[in-house]
C-alpha cells in the first residue's frame, strides 16, 4: 500500500543520514549510498524474478504432464509420452502402498513440506441419522477436523456428508482413516461384523497443491440435503433401492461412444458452460438441463420434452448424481408415463469426473474446464494447452479461443474463467466476464450494468428478478399440484415434516410460548406453510409483520404456541433452511403492558391438529 511504501522510504532515508537530510553527506558518499541502494533493489528484483521463473517452470511441468499432447511437435510428444508413462507407473506403485484406510504404509513423499492435499467426497447414509446420531456425527467430523488442521467446507445432513477439504498430506489421510472406522453413532453389527458408515466411501485425494489453495477455515453447515435437489425426507428416493448402475471410468468412456445413448449433465448450467463431455460423432447425445440450481432438476425431469429425449435411450449421468439417478429409476419403476418410454438403463460415473481424469489424464472425451466442487469458481483445464503457459495465469484464454467453450457476457470474446465476485443481476449465478471488460469497468470506460446478464437469462429473455421469481413460483406450483395428484396419501410438502420431527426440543426454563421468527421467504411463506414447517409443534396465533410503507409482509412474524413444550420444539428449527432461507427463531416474551395474543390473529384449529 502507499502508506507502507512511504514508511519504507522514510526508514531508508533515516538509515542514510542521521538528521534525515541526504545533502549532509559529502557528494561522493551520497552517490555511493545511492548506488548501493539501487544495487540492493536490483538484487531483490532479480531474486523475485528467479523465484517466479522457478514457479513457472514447476507449473509448466504440471501442465505438460496433464495436458492433451497430440498438439505438440512429434519429437516432444514422444518424449512427453514416455515421461507420462513413467510418472503414472511410479504413481501407481506409490498408491499401491496406501491401504484402504487412507494411511500410507511407506514410500518417500515427493511433496514439498508446505504443499497441501485436497479431499473431495460425498456419501449418503440409509436410513438417515436420527437427531442424536446426527449430533454425534457433526461433533466427530468437526472436532477431528480441527484437531488435524483440516480446513474447507462440510455439508452435514441427516442423509450424509458432502465435503471439500484441504489439509496436510498426513492430516487428510488420518482424517479419512478415522472416518473409515467411524460407526455413525449407531454401532450396528451384522453377521458378527461391525458396520461403519464410510467403509466403502471413495475419498478422492489430490496431492501437492500450492499452499494458497488451502481454505482459510473449517466451516461445517447443517443442511437438509447434501446436494440440494429438493428431495429431502419422504420425497427422497432410496439410493440402495433405486440407484443407477455405477460404471468405472473406462466402461463409462465406452458407453459414451455408443448410439442410442444420452448424457445428462446434472450440474448447474454455469459449470457446464465452460466444460463438459463431448462424445464422438455417432455416439451419445449431450443434454444440459439448463439449471441455475439443482432444485430445478425434478421439475425438468417431469417435463414432456425431457421424457421424449430419453425415449428408448441409455441414460448416463455424472457429478453429484446419486439422488438424481435414483429419482429417474424410481419414476421408471413406479410411474406409467415414464415406464412406457422404454429407457434401457440408468448409469453413473463411479468416482466422478476427478476419477475419470486419473484414468484419462489427457482429458479423454472431456472438453473445456472442470470445477472441482459446486460453488468453487476456480476451474482446471483438461483439454488443449499451450506448451509453457503458466497454469496460474490467463494465457490460455488468449490462444484464439478454439478450445474455449464459454464467452464473455459483456463483449462475447471466448472466455472460460470466472473472476471476481460479480453475479448475474437477474438470477444471481456467477458472471463470466473477461479480464479486459473487468479492467474497462474499473477504469470507467465500460459499465458492467444490469443489462449484462448470464447467457441463460439472455436466452430465456429474463430481464428482472421479479420475472424470474414469478416463473419459478408458477412452475413449482404446477409441479407440486401434479405430484400431489400422483402420490395422493404419500404426498409430502416441500418442507419436510421428518426433518422437524427428528429434532430435539430446546430448553424453555421460563416456559415462554411466544416466538419471534425472521428471515422467512416473503413470497412463499403463508399460514399453511408455516404450520407445516413448525409441525408437530402447534400454533394458536400468528402476527405477520408488515412494512409500514408498502403494507407487505417482509419475512418476520410473532407466533404464539399452544404450550411451552411446543415452543421448545419450534425453537429447534432455528438455523434450518426453509424455502431456501435460513430461518431464525427465538423466544420473545410478551411485554406485560401489551395485549398478547392480538385479537384477530387466531388460526384454524383444524389445520394445527389435523
Amino acid at each position: 500500500s502507499a502508506k507502507k511504501k512511504k514508511k519504507k522510504d522514510k526508514k531508508r532515508e533515516r538509515s542514510q543520514v542521521d538528521d534525515g537530510d541526504i545533502d549532509a553527506f559529502p557528494p561522493g558518499e551520497a552517490e555511493d549510498n545511492e548506488d548501493r541502494s539501487v544495487k540492493k533493489k536490483k538484487k531483490k528484483k532479480s531474486k523475485k524474478k528467479s523465484k517466479r521463473s522457478e514457479d513457472i517452470e514447476v507449473a509448466d511441468e504440471k501442465i505438460v504432464s496433464s495436458s492433451a499432447i497430440e498438439f505438440y511437435p512429434d519429437e516432444l510428444r514422444n518424449l512427453q509420452l514416455k515421461k507420462n508413462q513413467e510418472e503414472y507407473a511410479e504413481k501407481a506403485k506409490t498408491e499401491a502402498t496406501v491401504d484402504t484406510s487412507g494411511q500410507s504404509r511407506g514410500g518417500k513423499q515427493s511433496m514439498k513440506a508446505d504443499n497441501i492435499t485436497l479431499l473431495l467426497f460425498y456419501q449418503y447414509v440409509e436410513p438417515p441419522w436420527d437427531e442424536d446420531q446426527f449430533q454425534t456425527v457433526y461433533k466427530f467430523v468437526t472436532d477431528n477436523g480441527n484437531k488435524l488442521g483440516i480446513t474447507g467446507r462440510m455439508r452435514v445432513a441427516r442423509e450424509g456428508l458432502n465435503c471439500t477439504l484441504t489439509g496436510s498430506h498426513d492430516g487428510i489421510r488420518k482424517w479419512c482413516a478415522a472416518m473409515r472406522q467411524f460407526d455413525g453413532g449407531r454401532g450396528r453389527v451384522v453377521n458378527g461384523q461391525k458396520i461403519t458408515e464410510f467403509a466403502g466411501t471413495e475419498f478422492k485425494l489430490t496431492d501437492d497443491l500450492p499452499p494458497k489453495q488451502r481454505f482459510p477455515k473449517l466451516h461445517a453447515f447443517e443442511v437438509v440435503e447434501i446436494v440440494n435437489y429438493g428431495l429431502a425426507g419422504s420425497r427422497a428416493p432410496e439410493i440402495s433401492k433405486h440407484g443407477g448402475t455405477h460404471l468405472q471410468p473406462a466402461d463409462y468412456h465406452k458407453k459414451m461412444c455408443e448410439k442410442d445413448t444420452v448424457i445428462i449433465d446434472v450440474r448447474n448450467h454455469y459449470e457446464a458452460n465452460i466444460g463438459r463431455f463431448d462424445p464422438p460423432k455417432g455416439g451419445a447425445q449431450m443434454i444440459d438441463p439448463m439449471m441455475r440450481k439443482s432444485t430445478e432438476f425434478p421439475m425438468w425431469l417431469d417435463r414432456k420434452e425431457t421424457k421424449e429425449m430419453l425415449r428408448g435411450k441409455q441414460v448416463l449421468m455424472y457429478c453429484r448424481c446419486e439422488r438424481a439417478s435414483a429419482l429417474l429409476k424410481q419414476k421408471i419403476e413406479t410411474e406409467e408415463d415414464t415406464k412406457e418410454l422404454g429407457i434401457k438403463g440408468v448409469f453413473q460415473l463411479q468416482g466422478g469426473i476427478d476419477k475419470y481424469f486419473k484414468e484419462y489424464p489427457t482429458g479423454g472425451l472431456w472438453k473445456g474446464k472442470f470445477s472441482h466442487a459446486p460453488g468453487a469458481i476456480e476451474a482446471v483445464d483438461r483439454t488443449k494447452k499451450v506448451l509453457g503457459a503458466d497454469a496460474n495465469t490467463e494465457a490460455e484464454n488468449d490462444c484464439g479461443g478454439e478450445r474455449i467453450m464459454g464467452k464473455c457476457e459483456s463483449c462475447s470474446k471466448p472466455w472460460d474463467m470466472y473472476r471476481g465476485k460479480r453475479r448475474c443481476p437477474t438470477c444471481g449465478v456467477p458472471s463470466l466476464i473477461c479480464r479486459d471488460c473487468f479492467e474497462a469497468d474499473k477504469a470507467g470506460t465500460v459499465k458492467l450494468g444490469k443489462d449484462i446478464r448470464c447467457d441463460l437469462c439472455v436466452r430465456e429473455d429474463i430481464r428482472s428478478k421479479r420475472q424470474l421469481r414469478g416463473r419459478e413460483e408458477r412452475e413449482t406450483k404446477e409441479y407440486e399440484k401434479k405430484l400431489k395428484s400422483k402420490l395422493s396419501d404419500d404426498y409430502a410438502p416441500p418442507m419436510q415434516r421428518k426433518h422437524a420431527v427428528t429434532r430435539k426440543p430446546r430448553a424453555n426454563p421460563e416456559r415462554i410460548t411466544r416466538l419471534f421468527l425472521k428471515n422467512m421467504c416473503a413470497r412463499q411463506m403463508d399460514e399453511s406453510a408455516l404450520i407445516d414447517c413448525l409441525s408437530p409443534a402447534r400454533i394458536t396465533h400468528i402476527q405477520w409483520l408488515l412494512d409500514k410503507t408498502t403494507g407487505k409482509f417482509y419475512g418476520s412474524a410473532f407466533v404464539e404456541m399452544k404450550t411451552p413444550e411446543d415452543a421448545g420444539s419450534a425453537m429447534a428449527l432455528n438455523g434450518s433452511f426453509v424455502l431456501g432461507r435460513k430461518l431464525k427463531v427465538k423466544y420473545e416474551q410478551a411485554d406485560a403492558k401489551s395485549v398478547w395474543p392480538i385479537p384477530g390473529t387466531e388460526i384454524c384449529v383444524e389445520k394445527t391438529e389435523g
